[in-house]
């Protein structure tokens, strides 16, 4: 038997390793991959550990539906130096919206709602609502809160609009200094909370542009999940998407197993890391948020972006048609709408590349998934099939290109 070198040990580990929930794995080179090339993915996060910008991370590449390079590297804590593991936790932050997103084009196979809904259709309070227009100073960073006057919304939002970020929901500083004065108290539920923002202005009359709703546009959503289905979330997403993916590590409070593999959280600072205070704050075990507040790991979080690459099903688990998936996908708000980005337009609950040599991106146009506040990030590239998972607890966010480019880099066939 061929002696095997110690620099090709890595892959093996990063092909062979199987959790009790994983993907199956092939060799790099089966695959179109180079296994040489895709060490420089390690070295991307040795890099940015010898920056001092993370403790670690655990990074994830499959291709044609098979794992074929995942690594656990660094560490989880600064001060205990625990290290890191591929089943380490991560809070996964807005990464939680493509899952809402997924239950929300569930939904809508099944028949329960209607992309063009007004979202009043099933929580009344979102009725009539109104558009705050800027009157005088402030605003974000202003010493006061910011000044304006109200007119009514041109229409009730929709639900394709908070989907698509266009909706105006808490978008902006207007919004969001009303929204603070009324916030949600610890033992609420959607049904408690959410109904209140349709008393909140809009930023900007809906559809007129796209600016991002951090939490509350998706779990608006995230209640309409509750009225169209009839089940309160936590039990939806487990029933429905995290049993059916094997996803036994995702859900919106760590338990208590968990807690010892929830990776610490930090703010890069020129002191260095410093802990993020209240680092669970978008999760809890009663107000089950859509726009943030998942847990998860990199197997099972990319059982659930394998299952959106593979037109919605698998391991013979169907949860979307490949018709419905590509809606998901496709370009719904253009990257010309006031407010996107050169080159990325916007899906249902994802970013879709639309024009990459535009944006400087080095993934394929069609590519389409997003990131969280905490640093993870995703991506599933059709044309190329390929699903890409990483996972760091420091939001550095030029590890997001960074990772694609390494990623693409290494694809060779």
């Amino acid at each position: 038997m061929r002696r095997i070198g110690p620099r090709f040990l890595p892959f093996l580990v990063a092909a062979f390793s199987l959790t009790a929930a994983s993907l199956p794995s092939s060799k790099p080179e089966d695959l179109g991959l180079s296994s040489e090339r895709l060490q420089r993915i390690h070295a991307l996060v040795q890099r940015h550990m010898d920056l001092g910008d993370i403790t670690g991370a655990v990074v994830l590449v499959a291709r044609k539906g098979q794992v074929a390079f995942v690594e656990a590297q660094g560490t989880m804590d600064v001060e205990t130096k625990k290290p890191m593991t591929r089943d380490s936790v991560f809070r996964m932050a807005s990464m939680t919206k493509p899952v809402i997103g997924t239950a929300v084009m569930m939904m809508l196979e099944e028949g329960k709602l209607q992309l063009g809904d007004p979202t009043s259709k099933y929580i009344p309070e979102f009725a009539n609502m109104k558009v705050a227009v800027p009157q005088g100073p402030g605003g974000r960073g202003a010493a006061s809160p910011p000044k304006f006057y109200t007119v009514p919304a041109e229409h009730d939002i929709t639900i394709k609009e908070l989907l698509t970020h266009t909706s105006g929901l808490s978008s902006g500083p207007m919004g969001q200094s009303e929204v603070a004065k009324n916030r949600r108290k610890p033992a609420e539920t959607l049904a408690d909370y959410v109904p209140r923002l349709g008393s909140t202005p809009l930023e900007f009359q809906p559809g007129s542009r796209w600016m991002y709703s951090p939490s509350d546009g998706f779990d608006v959503l995230a209640r309409i999940v509750e009225v169209a289905s009839g089940v309160p979330l936590d039990r939806f997403l487990k029933q429905r998407i995290f049993d059916p993916l094997d996803m036994p590590n995702t859900s919106h409070y760590p338990t208590e197993a968990q807690m010892p593999r929830l990776v610490t959280a930090y703010q890069k600072t020129d002191k260095g890391l410093v802990k993020t205070e209240n680092s669970l704050s978008m999760s809890s075990k009663v107000y089950f948020a859509g726009g943030g507040g998942l847990v998860s790991t990199v197997d099972d979080y990319s059982h659930f972006a394998q299952m959106l690459a593979n037109g919605g099903e698998l391991n013979g688990k169907r949860l979307l048609s490949p018709r419905t998936v590509k809606l998901m996908s496709s370009v719904h708000i253009p990257s010309t709408l006031p407010g996107r980005t050169t080159g990325e337009a916007f899906g249902l609950s994802v970013r879709v590349m639309q024009d990459a040599v535009a944006g400087n991106h080095r993934v394929s146009d069609g590519s389409f998934g997003w990131s969280g506040a905490y640093g993870t990030h995703f991506w599933i590239d059709p044309k190329e099939d390929v699903v890409a998972v990483m996972m760091i607890q420091t939001p550095i966010r030029e590890m997001r290109p960074e990772f694609e480019n390494a990623v693409m880099q290494a694809i060779v066939k």
